[in-house]
C-alpha cells in the first residue's frame, strides 16, 4: 500500500462517517476518526467511538480530573462513588458529636 492509497481510504472513510454517526463532527475531529478508522481497521466505527470514550474516561481517572470535578460538583471522589462511601463514613469519622470548644478540656 502506498501513501495515496492511504489518503483514498481516509477519504473515503471520512465521507462515511455523516451516513454512520448521529453525532456532529467539526473537520479536524472527522479527518482524526477517518484516519483511526483507516489505520485500524475495526468492524464498525462505533467500536472507535466506544475505545475513545473508554480512553477518555480512563485518562480524566489517572489524571486527577474526574475526582476533581467529582469533588467540586458533588463532594466525593471517584474512590467514594464506587464503594458507595464517604471517606469520613469509611473511616468511622463522622460518628464522632462534634467538639464543644467551651468544654472541651474540663472533666
Amino acid at each position: 500500500m502506498s501513501l495515496d492509497d492511504l489518503n483514498d481510504d481516509v477519504t473515503d472513510a471520512y465521507g462515511a462517517l455523516d451516513e454512520e454517526l448521529t453525532v456532529s463532527l467539526d473537520r479536524e475531529t472527522r479527518n482524526e476518526l477517518a484516519l483511526l478508522e483507516t489505520a485500524l481497521e475495526p468492524e464498525e466505527t462505533d467500536e472507535l467511538v466506544r475505545r475513545a470514550i473508554h480512553m477518555l474516561f480512563q485518562s480524566t481517572i489517572d489524571t486527577g480530573k474526574l475526582d476533581f470535578q467529582l469533588r467540586t460538583a458533588y463532594d466525593v471522589t471517584y474512590d467514594e462513588y464506587l464503594s458507595g462511601m464517604t471517606f469520613e463514613e469509611m473511616t468511622g469519622a463522622d460518628q464522632y458529636p462534634a467538639m464543644d470548644d467551651e468544654r472541651r478540656y474540663q472533666f
